[in-house]
């Protein structure tokens, strides 16, 4: 039997305000929901029962950081990238619900759900030939060009953010996100931030950003390697670029992080079963935007800090049990692992 209360969710009252507020969405049978596993931060469920399958999006349970668990961000962008060469799903509603009334109790939207394969773990490989499996890193890439090659004023989306000085505001904002999540003494992390933060590049170029591109945040389809829908976007701005590519990069080597296989953080990544290196995506990367691609050793140093401030900040929340499935307990020891990736990347250069 599927519950009506799910943690972050009461489906009766859910329904009962989409009935008071947008009947047009109800076919007339209950709603039914259950959570979609995966993910470390914002909660998903899916709902059944209405006119379509949709998607509701939700920040965590409990210590949420400020500006990191915006919904209306995720709503905004999805909503302007609809009907562009970067696919999305169709957003629906934007609800801030503090007073509970809508059975979320925080700011949630409604999106379509899209048939489409999360890779999370090396198990969803055995579904897809060598051959597919060998394109998803350049197919990724050049969704990720695409983005960055969007019209914002066509788009609505110029006043996203503020290009300029945005690396010294990133270091800046996961510095103090660090202080918010800090529970415990983390000196390699603490030098990984001096390093950073004591040699920003000066940007190039600017563009919207996701600001958590990685093959895990997007659903491919069963035949691969189209990827149907980019999800997860309540990081996205304005600025430089190379930001996503070098978190990418941090992300497409995780494996090689102690631990991290058997985590949530887990990836479906393996060279073994045929996934190009992170060096063809970038330069994949390059191709499909016609521009050359500096050094990205900052690019990565910086990606594993941003990494291992979200990590300690849900090791944070977990000590407070507020953390909801499994695994949460292991989290914490990815971090030193994280951070070393970021403290050798800042002494090698790519060849």
């Amino acid at each position: 039997m599927i519950p009506d209360t799910l943690p972050g969710l009461n489906v009766v009252a859910l329904e009962g305000w989409l009935r008071r507020e947008h009947p047009k969405m109800l076919a007339g049978s209950p709603l039914s929901a259950r959570r979609i596993v995966g993910g470390l931060s914002n909660l998903s469920y899916r709902i059944d029962g209405g006119m379509s399958p949709w998607v509701l999006r939700r920040p965590p349970l409990g210590h949420v950081l400020s500006t990191a668990h915006d919904m209306g961000r995720e709503f905004r962008v999805m909503s302007a990238l609809s009907g562009t060469a970067v696919p999305v799903p169709r957003t629906h509603v934007l609800r801030d619900d503090s007073s509970g009334s809508a059975g979320v109790g925080a700011q949630f939207y409604l999106m379509d759900f899209v048939e489409g394969k999360t890779l999370n773990g090396r198990e969803d490989n055995a579904m897809y030939a060598r051959d597919a499996i060998s394109q998803l890193g350049p197919e990724l890439a050049r969704v990720l060009a695409r983005l960055h090659e969007v019209d914002l004023a066509a788009v609505g989306l110029a006043d996203f953010g503020r290009p300029a000085g945005f690396l010294t505001r990133q270091v800046g904002r996961w510095t103090r996100q660090l202080e918010k999540s800090r529970s415990r003494d983390l000196p390699t992390l603490d030098r990984l931030q001096l390093l950073v933060s004591s040699s920003v590049p000066a940007s190039a170029s600017s563009s919207l950003v996701h600001g958590d591109y990685r093959l895990d945040n997007t659903l491919v389809a069963q035949q691969a390697p189209q990827v149907l829908a980019v999800l997860d976007w309540e990081m996205s701005t304005l600025g430089d670029p190379l930001t996503d590519l070098g978190l990418l990069g941090v992300y497409w080597d995780l494996h090689e992080v102690p631990g991290a296989t058997e985590s949530p953080l887990a990836s479906a990544i393996d060279p073994a079963v045929g996934y190009v290196s992170f060096d063809a995506i970038v330069d994949t990367y390059s191709s499909e935007r016609g521009i050359p691609v500096p050094d990205l050793s900052w690019y990565v140093a910086f990606g594993a800090f941003k990494l291992a401030v979200v990590l300690e900040g849900i090791h944070y929340r977990y000590t407070l049990g507020q953390t909801v499935g499994d695994g949460f307990d292991t989290i914490g020891r990815l971090v030193p692992g994280v951070t070393e990736v970021g403290l050798r990347r800042l002494g090698k250069t790519r060849s």
